[in-house]
C-alpha cells in the first residue's frame, strides 16, 4: 500500500559524493522509521542507515558512519541519504525502506516497505 521512491543514484569517482532521496507517498505512511539498505552484486543485503520520523534519532553501519548522513524532512514525506567520500567497495544498489515498529533498525527483516532501489556506482 505504501509506496517509495529512490532517486539520485549514478556513477561517480571515488572520493566524490552523492545524495540519495526517497518520496514516500505522502501521509498515507505513519510508521517510525526509515531505513537504507544496499545490495552489491553477489552479495546479501546489508544496513546502511536509518532514522526515526518523530526525533531524527540515526542509526549507521560501522562502515559508514563518518561517511554518510541520513536525514528527513517530515514536511515533504521524504529522507536523504548524504554519501561522502565514496568507494568503491560502495557500489551497490541501495534500497529505501519503511518500518512501522520501534526499535530494532538495522534488521532488514523488520521493515513493511521497499522500493525499487537505485544504483549507485563507484569508480576507483
Amino acid at each position: 500500500q505504501v509506496q517509495l521512491v529512490e532517486s539520485g543514484g549514478g556513477l561517480v569517482q571515488a572520493g566524490g559524493s552523492l545524495r540519495l532521496s526517497c518520496a514516500t507517498s505522502g501521509r498515507t505512511f505513519s510508521g517510525a522509521a526509515m531505513g537504507w539498505f544496499r545490495q552489491a552484486a553477489g552479495k546479501e543485503r546489508e544496513f546502511v542507515a536509518a532514522i526515526s520520523w518523530s526525533l531524527g534519532t540515526t542509526y549507521y553501519a560501522n562502515s559508514v558512519k563518518d561517511r554518510f548522513t541520513i536525514a528527513r524532512d517530515n514536511a515533504k514525506n521524504t529522507v536523504y541519504l548524504q554519501m561522502n567520500s565514496l568507494k568503491p567497495e560502495d557500489t551497490a544498489v541501495y534500497y529505501c525502506a519503511a518500518k512501522e515498529g520501534r526499535f530494532q533498525y538495522t534488521l532488514s527483516n523488520q521493515y513493511d516497505y521497499w522500493g525499487q532501489g537505485t544504483q549507485v556506482t563507484v569508480s576507483s
